[in-house]
This record gives structure tokens, C-alpha cells and sequence, in this order.
């Protein structure tokens, strides 16, 4: 008995070790492809190649003394990997932006191949001027992106019309097949979905132990506000994407000051939330200020409702 309880020791260490070593070896490798990524040489954005310096590159100002002057960056939270050309190995597919100074925003996707340690740019393909991104995969040799882009209507500044791209590598080159729109912005697209808050706005990140998420289900949403837990009625506006959110029901437990003072600005913000958006796979909750000001609180994803795989 005791030789067989050492034995079964033994075999569940061995396989909680093979685990623990595969789980290193793929961080290790994903921050491998994001160091790579963030310093590499992308073509076909701006006249000439641009190397990325931790993920961004700037050129020179279009009139001398200017402000405005041409900009690239690499959206390092989102990356793919898989086989595109059938040749056994892996590549890569990193998603890029290239702003000119003013309101546009171009989005790129680029394949990237491995190469001496480095990646090499075989080749990159627009997706469009301030698309969305909901999220992607590499599915049978294809990149497909569930995106947000401009309708037939939208004015530019708030795309509406929810759609499917994909692009093959052929001969070395992307080639983009039919685009399928899918429909128009509305909360059926997070029904079931659970977010956790990064940041209450676009540069203002939370406390690592503020836990603040949000799920939506059959017309409400819940979840932890930094103390206590909340719940609030959601319905949709009068134009797509944009929601109302009714006053909130919750806990009301006592938390450290700087917890409390998180749950405070949180549920204030979001009692003025008016619509919502997706940008490179995040939730963007958007809103106006009694001041005036406009504010975008950042979501990721949580894995644990039906999020399309990033």
C-alpha cells in the first residue's frame, strides 16, 4: 500500500510538472513574439518601411516646426498566431494603427514570419479608417476579425455596422474574401458577456485590488464595484450603441478608504454612461460628465462568457 500511494505521488507530481513547464514555456514564448513585435520593421503603412521603437515610430513633422506628422503603433494586446501558407510553420499576425495628425485612424494587419531570431513583414493589408476590432482568430489557413466599422450612414466618428473580415496569404501576398455584415450595434452583442474595468478612463488605470467588472444578462448588468456588489436595469437608446443604464441596487459592505473611493467614481460614471464601443478587443463604456468632459471606461474580457477568442 505504501509503495503504491509513492507511485501515485509520483505520477501526479510528474504530470503537475509537465504542466507547470508548458504553461512557462508558452508565456515565454508569447513574450518573446510581443519583444519582437514591438521592434520590428512593418511595410506597406507609410512610403518607406517604418521600424517600431517599443511599439511606436513617428517620422518627421509634414511641415517643419509643425505639430502634425505621421505616426505607427503596434496594438500589443492583440496578436495571432497559426499557419497561413501551409508550409508547417507558424506566423504571425500583428494589428497596427497610422494616424496622420488628425481625426482618421488607420488599421492594418501584418503577417509577420520568423526570421534569425527576428520577424520578417511578408506582407500587410488596410482593414479600414477607425475600424473597431471586437476580436480574431486564425481559423484553416484564414485571419478572420469580428470588427465595428462604418455603415453606409455613420458619420465617421461612430461606426455602427458589425462584420466579419478574412484575408488568405496567397503567393506571399493577403488577399481579402467577401466581407459579411453581420448587423448593427446593439446590446444582443454583449448579452452573456462578463468584463472586468482596467481603466476608468483611456489613461486613468485602477488599483491592482480594485476588482470592478460588469456583466450583461437579459437586460441588466452586475458585478463588483471595487467594495460591494451592484446590479442596474440597461436598455438600448434611440440610435445604435447607445444605451441607458438605470440607477443601481447593491451591497453596501464597509472596504478600505481607496476601495470606496474607486466604487464611488465608478457607479457615478456609470450612471452617465450613454453608448458603447469596441476597441482592439475591449469594451468601451462611453459617457459625459456633468461638466461636460467625455470619458471612456476600458473593459477587457474576462474568458468566462462568450467572448470571441483573442
Amino acid at each position: 500500500m505504501k509503495n503504491y500511494r509513492i507511485r501515485i505521488t509520483v505520477i501526479l507530481f510528474t504530470i503537475l510538472f509537465t504542466a507547470l513547464i508548458a504553461q512557462t514555456s508558452a508565456a515565454y514564448e508569447a513574450e518573446s513574439a510581443i519583444t519582437r513585435l514591438v521592434n520590428a520593421t512593418y511595410s506597406g503603412i507609410e512610403d518607406e518601411p517604418v521600424t517600431l521603437l517599443s511599439g511606436q515610430w513617428e517620422g518627421a513633422p509634414y511641415v517643419e516646426g509643425g505639430a502634425s506628422r505621421p505616426r505607427v503603433g503596434l496594438l500589443e494586446d492583440i496578436y495571432f498566431t497559426g499557419d497561413l501558407d501551409a508550409d508547417g510553420q507558424e506566423e504571425a499576425v500583428a494589428i497596427l494603427w497610422q494616424s496622420a495628425g488628425g481625426t482618421g485612424e488607420n488599421v492594418y494587419i501584418a503577417v509577420m514570419k520568423s526570421d534569425n531570431g527576428g520577424f520578417n513583414n511578408i506582407s500587410t493589408s488596410l482593414v479600414g479608417d477607425r475600424v473597431k476590432l471586437r476580436g480574431g482568430r486564425i481559423d484553416s489557413g484564414r485571419i478572420i476579425l469580428d470588427v465595428l466599422q462604418t455603415g453606409e450612414n455613420d458619420p465617421m466618428c461612430c461606426p455602427t455596422q458589425l462584420a466579419t473580415r478574412n484575408w488568405v496569404l496567397k503567393d506571399g501576398q493577403l488577399e481579402e474574401n467577401k466581407i459579411e455584415v453581420t448587423g448593427l450595434l446593439s446590446l444582443s452583442v454583449l448579452e452573456g458577456s462578463d468584463w472586468v474595468l482596467t481603466r476608468m478612463n483611456r489613461e486613468q488605470t485602477i488599483p491592482e485590488d480594485a476588482e470592478v467588472t460588469i456583466a450583461f444578462s437579459s437586460g441588466r448588468v452586475s458585478g463588483r464595484s471595487a467594495c460591494n456588489r451592484y446590479s442596474a436595469d440597461i436598455k438600448e437608446g434611440d440610435n445604435a450603441g447607445e444605451i441607458i443604464i438605470g440607477p443601481t441596487m447593491g451591497t453596501r459592505m464597509a472596504c478600505p478608504d481607496h476601495l470606496m473611493e474607486v466604487e464611488s467614481r465608478y457607479l457615478e460614471a456609470l450612471a452617465q454612461v450613454t453608448s458603447f464601443s469596441f476597441y482592439s478587443g475591449k469594451l468601451m463604456l462611453n459617457g459625459q460628465k456633468e461638466d461636460g468632459t467625455h470619458f471612456s471606461m476600458v473593459f477587457d474580457a474576462t474568458g468566462t462568457g462568450p467572448q470571441v477568442e483573442l
